[in-house]
């Protein structure tokens, strides 16, 4: 079966041109797509790092056609960073993504604006989302909000700062609000010793054994659940409330330190929980329920020092009465 492909105005690919010898640089070792978000959620090594580079290098020699399929991966990133992190050759990964990017877009060849996206009809055009955007990927085109597809970065800060719910990120791997509210749901209704839900950044979040899965024999008497959800940037207030709705004693959000993160999560995420620290207090509930931290890239001892400290705190507050 032959894949489809769209025809270009040019073959030259002028931007990624200029990682023709650091391509060569890869040896596909395969340590990126073990750190890899998109990777874990799908298990399709075509959504890893290592992939799209090999995609990168066939786009620039024409062994690869730009078909839909091939587009869509370049165009589906996090850049959470943890390949670069992880690559041991010190391949810029995310940067010869981004350079292929311009190029398909320049091409006309991108599957919509990016990974992000603004419904027409809801958006108010408050321009709030382009004020925030630490990227400068949205813009007024003097009718409608548009994404700039070869700089957003799926940060998800436009969809939570959005007063009208008019950005939307459309590929979101596992980490969209009513995923991460399923999945907390799930663990709290049915561990009986749950107590706490964790939401971490991709970036503050220890690597581990992501790859593997327990058995529930294995995992029944956890108090706690840990939930990437990319960036602290795209914690909304609904979803660190609906842990609650659903008997939780407490809720930790875990984010880079302000002075790491690319994308202004924690000063983001810092903001939201401060608001309903508020709200907790003014309902008479302990804010103390809810936190927010600070864990430097792979700091597995503090990160779990952190949660144990929490969960202790819950322990002598007991449950929300």
């Amino acid at each position: 079966m032959k894949t489809k492909t769209v025809k270009t105005k040019t073959k030259k690919f002028k931007h990624l041109g200029k990682w023709q010898d650091t391509l060569a640089n890869c040896i596909r070792c395969g340590y990126c797509f073990e750190h890899c978000p998109m990777f874990h959620h799908t298990g399709w090594e075509s959504d890893a790092p290592r992939a799209k580079i090999v995609t990168a290098f066939g786009l620039l020699t024409g062994e690869v056609e730009p078909s839909y399929s091939a587009i869509d991966k370049m165009f589906s990133c996090f850049y959470c960073l943890r390949c670069e992190a992880a690559c041991s050759s010190g391949v810029a990964l995310t940067k010869v993504f981004t350079d292929a990017r311009k190029d398909l877009v320049e091409m006309d060849l991108q599957e919509g604006p990016g990974t992000t996206s603004t419904t027409t009809l809801q958006c108010a055009r408050c321009l709030v989302c382009i004020e925030e955007c630490p990227h400068e990927a949205r813009f007024y085109d003097g009718k409608n909000i548009a994404t700039d597809p070869s700089k957003c970065q799926s940060c998800g800060i436009c969809v939570e700062v959005c007063p009208a719910g008019a950005a939307t990120i459309e590929k979101s791997f596992g980490t969209s609000r009513n995923d991460l509210t399923k999945r907390a749901s799930i663990f709290l209704q049915n561990h009986e010793s749950a107590k706490a839900i964790v939401f971490a950044c991709n970036w503050s979040y220890y690597p581990g054994l992501q790859a593997s899965v327990l058995p529930d024999s294995e995992t029944s008497g956890n108090d706690y659940e840990i939930l990437v959800n990319m960036c602290g940037g795209r914690l909304e207030a609904q979803l660190l409330m609906a842990p609650f709705l659903n008997n939780a004693w407490g809720v930790m959000a875990a984010c880079c330190p302000d002075d790491e993160c690319e994308h202004k999560g924690y000063l983001n995420a810092k903001k939201q929980i401060e608001k309903l620290r508020k709200t907790f207090k003014n309902i008479d509930i302990d804010p103390e329920r809810i936190q927010l931290v600070q864990i430097p890239a792979g700091n597995k001892t503090l990160f779990q020092a952190e949660i144990d400290t929490f969960i202790e705190k819950l322990n002598k507050m007991g449950p929300i009465r």
